[in-house]
């Protein structure tokens, strides 16, 4: 994916073919061997970081003029700082970077494009260098490692762009199933989606009808909805064109628990019923921590009240998770069942899950570390309960 974006396009190429040592780790530009003097004046090599901003596989003209750098603040050849591009002392890491110092150096209007950046700050960073050691650049003529296969189709640049790749890698080696993608299990999935989990199983036997387009996000043709594809298809050919790791399976039952095989977490979004209750009894055997959600309505007076559920279940509180599962069905009088249009509610119920989800992998902070959340909409009342 980063040749492309360097055949691509002419900032970035220009660096290669100059002879800058360049790569792009996870979604920032990232310039290595870049000579500059410390404070002793001796000459050392740092890291040069900027945010990338794309459209696409295209550059935009970059989105600031600052840049990170790994290595000692740098000085002039005689020893003195460098102050006139001080900026900020940072602790920003990018992928295996990690940035001590960002960088200040704006020129009239700012930056044209990324070869101009990357260049100029190279310039400025080696050119004492030079002097204390002739022949000394950044232009060293390397050719970057292999890099690492990426989950996404492009370039995901918002976590780097501020110094979070660790915390975003901490979602990697996750392998998640979403089991039931009608209305709730559907914003997890566009929520999970957008994380670099290696996999995502789609679990779910029923078909994307009409009904379902006023459930789920997206605005489906009406020329996709007469041909009345499966769900898990429906929602793996819209997602499968930002993440390479979505695979579709038909709905759970005793005949094919093994598709949770190697899973890590999962998250529970349908009815009540036998399926629900074999998916809950296999992830407790495998040790799975999942999330379920639930959704009660009511109508009365001509208005609708409810309450949403996340009931979460780890290793550690599987009685108590248990409590707040249920795998009866809601019969006639289930207003959710009725197939009416709450999508804000679909979508709440399965933010707050995703959420759990990134606390207990530590992407949140978690202080409280609930089980059990509800939200009830008549007094618009959040609460916790369970916790350790």
């Amino acid at each position: 994916m980063s040749r492309e974006l360097f055949s691509r396009n002419a900032d970035l190429k220009r660096l290669r073919e100059e002879g800058y040592f360049v790569r792009v780790v996870g979604g920032a530009l990232v310039m290595r061997a870049v000579p500059y003097v410390d404070s002793q004046r001796q000459v050392h090599y740092g890291t040069l970081v900027s945010s990338l901003t794309l459209a696409g596989d295209q550059t935009c003209r970059p989105d600031t003029h600052v840049v990170f750098f790994d290595g000692e603040f740098p000085c002039e050849a005689d020893g003195s700082p460098m102050r006139q591009i001080a900026h900020q002392n940072v602790a920003n890491t990018f992928g295996s970077i990690t940035a001590r110092y960002s960088f200040s150096s704006k020129p009239e209007g700012g930056y044209a494009d990324y070869y101009q950046k990357m260049a100029t700050y190279a310039s400025i960073l080696s050119g004492p260098a030079a002097v204390l050691k002739p022949g000394v650049t950044a232009k060293v003529h390397r050719t970057p490692d292999e890099e690492e296969e990426s989950v996404f189709n492009y370039i995901e640049t918002a976590s780097d762009r501020v110094g979070m790749g660790v915390l975003t890698q901490r979602f990697a080696s996750h392998r998640v199933a979403i089991i039931g993608i009608g209305g709730t299990g559907s914003y997890v999935l566009d929520l999970v989606a957008k994380t670099p989990v290696a996999q995502i199983r789609l679990f779910d036997g029923d078909e994307f009808l009409t009904h379902n387009a006023f459930r789920a996000p997206g605005a489906p043709a009406i020329e996709e909805l007469r041909e009345a594809p499966r769900k898990v298809d429906y929602f793996k050919g819209i997602y499968a064109r930002m993440h390479r790791g979505i695979s579709a399976h038909p709905a759970l039952d005793a005949s094919n628990l093994d598709l949770l095989q190697g899973i890590t977490f999962a998250f529970i979004c349908i009815d009540a019923g036998e399926s629900k209750r074999l998916a809950v009894e296999r992830l407790e055997i495998m040790g799975v921590p999942f999330i379920d959600v639930g959704m009660g309505l009511e109508l009365v007076n001509d208005s609708l009240g409810g309450i949403l559920r996340v009931s979460t279940s780890t290793p550690s509180n599987r009685h108590e998770a248990r409590k707040h599962m249920s795998f009866a069905g809601g019969g006639v009088e289930d207003v959710y069942a009725s197939n009416i249009q709450v999508a804000d509610l679909n979508a709440l119920n399965a933010v707050l899950a995703v959420i759990k989800w990134k606390k207990l992998i530590g992407f949140y902070r978690d202080l409280e570390k609930e089980h059990q959340c509800t939200y009830t909409t008549d007094g618009n009342m959040l609460l916790n309960g369970d916790g350790e």
